[in-house]
């Protein structure tokens, strides 16, 4: 671009990133799921989990009433937070990370 005085003029573009939106998946405790069911659960639908992570976060929710057993991409979280309600865990709404 040049103006009439012969300078030219440099447009710089500001570059965003838009960070894509992730949430936490939150498991509740209740009086119908056992240990074994939840942990059961958790090694099945979520990835990476160990059974002994799973152990540890079974007793977090029987002892503090809940527990984050994942957080990511807003899409995963939706989808593992539908696949442990279908094994019938009572779950937490899905919250932003």
């Amino acid at each position: 671009m040049t103006s009439s005085t012969g300078t030219s003029t440099v447009v710089e573009r500001t570059k965003q990133s838009l960070k894509y939106p992730e949430a936490r998946v939150i498991v509740l405790d209740d009086d119908i799921n056992t240990y074994d069911h939840v942990v059961h659960c958790l090694i099945k639908i979520i990835p990476g989990m160990s059974e002994g992570k799973a152990w540890d976060l079974a007793s977090k929710v029987d002892n503090e009433g809940m527990a984050e057993v994942w957080c990511g991409p807003l899409e995963q979280a939706e989808l593992y937070h539908q696949q442990l309600v279908s094994q019938g865990l009572t779950m937490a709404p899905l919250e932003r990370c």
